[in-house]
């Protein structure tokens, strides 16, 4: 059982940056792969980055390369969201979501609160 908390989210102004912490619970943090989703009012819930086990591999969701980094530290059991340049388009809310090896590849069983992230324009 993994508990997933996000932090850091919050209002910023166009052009600004947020950096999204998700905290999990338990002692097999790096046997997961990890994802940021988010959700904006009326659409659909959308993967933003992914993060494989050690952090070697990661993914972006085109309308966010070369914006947003996703990293990870194993020791603190803690996956982060760098978001920089944010434009309207990005306000949503933000879920971290965990993988398990016990799932399929790019299927997620644990799922945090999510946060809020608005960009004022």
């Amino acid at each position: 059982q993994v508990q997933l908390v996000e932090s850091g989210g919050g209002l910023v102004q166009v052009g600004g940056s947020l950096r999204l912490s998700c905290a999990a619970s338990g002692r097999t943090f790096s046997s997961y792969a990890m994802g940021w989703f988010r959700q904006a009012p009326g659409k659909e819930r959308e993967v933003v980055a992914r993060i494989s086990q050690s952090g070697s591999s990661t993914y972006y969701t085109h309308s966010v390369k070369g914006r947003f980094t996703v990293s990870r530290d194993n020791a603190k059991n803690t996956v982060y969201l760098q978001m920089n340049s944010l434009k309207p388009e990005d306000t949503a809310v933000y879920y971290c979501a965990a993988s398990s090896p016990a799932v399929a590849a790019g299927r997620y069983d644990y799922w945090g609160q999510g946060t809020q992230v608005t960009v004022s324009s």
